[in-house]
């Protein structure tokens, strides 16, 4: 498929698990903060509740006996604990630097994330891809995040591209689900904690982000 040939105009990217590989410092931090209350979060455990449902972990405290101010604590210690890991290591998915240069001028492109805006901003200070966009909608940009369709609609909306001209990317049931409740098209490409995941709704499920580039028939996705 050539550029000129794909139906899509915009490309509305997830962002954790799609450009930047975070979702397993959140895993991290959300382990730890919940294990100095003896709670254990497993692997599977944190893509059902997180990934999936979309309603976190603190409810394994709550059956525990532990009150609301405690509850805050350990989220604001797991926020912490989320930055520090942000400094470590590389951040960027193979193949999305070269990606996106590949698809900047030929597609609008925005972000479309649940992150909260300073891990968000935390992250893109160093994997230097945000000139790329020119949306960004993170989680206090909207009332009801993924999986309902509104965080989607909201970036469509402030596109103004028309619903059946866009294209989603993501990697999770979660967002699938938000994509589609919205009239999306929708492409997975599964991150390594969201491989296995019930994908039967979406329109292309994709090895990796080189393979998107090259599914819009633009060059440089290698």
């Amino acid at each position: 498929m050539s550029p000129s040939a794909t139906p899509f105009a915009a490309i509305l990217f997830d962002n954790d698990g799609v450009l930047v590989d975070t979702e397993g410092f959140y895993f991290q931090a959300n382990r730890e903060a919940l294990a100095r209350f003896g709670v254990a979060l497993d692997r599977e455990s944190y893509v059902d509740l997180f990934l999936r449902a979309s309603r976190g972990a603190w409810d394994r405290l709550r059956e525990r006996g532990v009150g609301e101010r405690e509850i805050d604590e350990a989220r604001a210690a797991r926020d912490r604990r989320y930055q520090e890991l942000l400094g470590e290591g590389d951040l960027l998915l193979p193949g999305v630097a070269a990606g996106l240069a590949a698809l900047a001028g030929r597609f609008r492109m925005a972000i479309v994330t649940s992150s909260e805006p300073e891990p968000f901003a935390a992250v893109h200070a160093r994997a230097g891809i945000l000139h790329h966009f020119e949306l960004a909608l993170t989680r206090e940009q909207y009332e009801r995040a993924k999986p309902e369709p509104e965080p989607y609609l909201r970036a469509v909306e402030r596109l103004r591209v028309p619903r059946e001209r866009c294209l989603v990317v993501e990697d999770s049931e979660r967002g699938l689900r938000a994509a589609k409740a919205a009239g999306l098209a929708c492409w997975i490409v599964p991150s390594e904690l969201t491989r296995g995941g019930a994908f039967e709704d979406a329109d292309a499920v994709l090895e990796d982000f080189a393979a998107v580039v090259r599914r819009l028939g633009v060059g440089g996705g290698a």
